[in-house]
C-alpha cells in the first residue's frame, strides 16, 4: 500500500477530513474551473475537465457546485483567473515534494511556499529532480471498515483496476491512468461510495525516517495543504506501520 493512502488514513483518524471538507471542495472548484476555462466546459470534449470532474464525484462533491464551477470556468458565471505552478522541494531527510499550485497571485504563492519550506527545513528543487522520482497512477480510496476487500476487488479488477489492497482500515485501488475513469465508473456503479479518487503522484521508492523525523515531514505536508493556493502536495516519505500524526 501507498504513502497515499496511509497518508489518507492518518487524516482520517485525526478527523481532518471532515474538518477539511469546505476547503477540499474549494480546491476541487478551482480545478475544474481552470479545466473548463482551458479547454471547454464539455467533459466528453475535455480529458482534463472530465478527469477534474471524476475527482469532484469521488470526494462526493454535489453536482450542483460542479456545474457552477464549470460555468465559473467558462464564463458563464464570474469566477478568479487562476494561474497554474509546479514546485519541487526537498524536506528534511532528503524527501522529495512534488507542489502542484493554482493561484490568482503568483508572487504570494511563492513566498508563502518558500516560508513554510524554509521554517520546516526544507528548501526548492531544481525543476526535474523531484518528478522524475514519481509516476502518475489512478487511485481510488474506500473505506475498510464499510466494505470488504473481497467486495472492491471483484468490481475493481473486473473494471480495468492494477491491485487492490487493504491497510489500516483503508481498501486502495491502483489504476494506470487510462483505465483510471473505467474503474472508478465500475465502483460508483455498484454503489460503493468512494472517499477520494484522483490521478495521483505516485513515488517509485519510498524514503524511510525515524518518527521524529517522519513527524517533522508529516507537519510540513500539512502546512503546504491548508495553504489555498496549493492544490495538491505530493512526497515520498513512507509512512510507518502504526505511525500516528500530532
Amino acid at each position: 500500500m501507498s504513502g497515499h493512502s496511509k497518508w489518507a488514513t492518518i487524516k482520517h483518524k485525526k478527523g481532518a477530513a471532515d474538518a477539511k471538507r469546505g476547503q477540499m471542495f474549494t480546491k476541487l472548484i478551482k480545478e475544474i474551473s481552470i479545466a473548463a476555462r482551458m479547454g471547454g466546459g464539455d467533459p466528453e470534449g475535455n480529458p482534463r475537465l472530465r478527469t477534474a470532474v471524476l475527482k469532484a464525484r469521488g470526494a462526493n462533491m454535489p453536482k450542483d457546485n460542479i456545474d457552477r464551477a464549470i460555468k465559473k470556468g467558462t464564463g458563464e458565471l464570474e469566477g478568479v483567473n487562476y494561474e497554474e505552478l509546479i514546485y519541487e522541494a526537498y524536506a528534511s531527510g532528503g524527501v522529495a515534494i512534488f507542489i502542484e499550485v493554482l493561484t490568482d497571485n503568483k508572487n504570494r504563492a511563492a513566498a508563502d511556499i518558500r516560508n513554510i519550506l524554509t521554517r520546516a527545513g526544507g528548501q526548492l528543487a531544481t525543476s526535474g529532480s523531484v518528478s522524475r522520482l514519481f509516476k502518475r497512477q489512478g487511485i481510488i480510496i474506500l473505506d475498510g471498515e464499510k466494505y470488504t476487500e473481497d467486495q472492491i476487488m471483484e468490481v475493481a479488477i473486473d473494471g480495468g483496476a492494477e491491485d487492490v489492497a487493504l491497510s489500516d482500515e483503508v481498501i486502495e485501488v491502483t489504476t494506470a491512468p487510462e483505465d483510471f475513469e473505467a474503474v472508478l465508473n465500475a465502483i460508483n456503479d455498484k454503489g460503493f461510495e468512494t472517499q477520494s479518487a484522483e490521478i495521483s503522484m505516485v513515488p517509485e521508492a519510498e524514503v524511510s525516517l525515524d518518527n521524529d523525523a517522519t513527524a517533522k515531514v508529516v507537519r510540513l505536508i500539512e502546512k503546504l495543504e491548508e495553504n489555498d493556493d496549493v492544490q495538491n502536495v505530493y512526497s515520498n516519505i513512507e509512512i510507518p506501520e502504526g505511525f500516528e500524526a500530532e
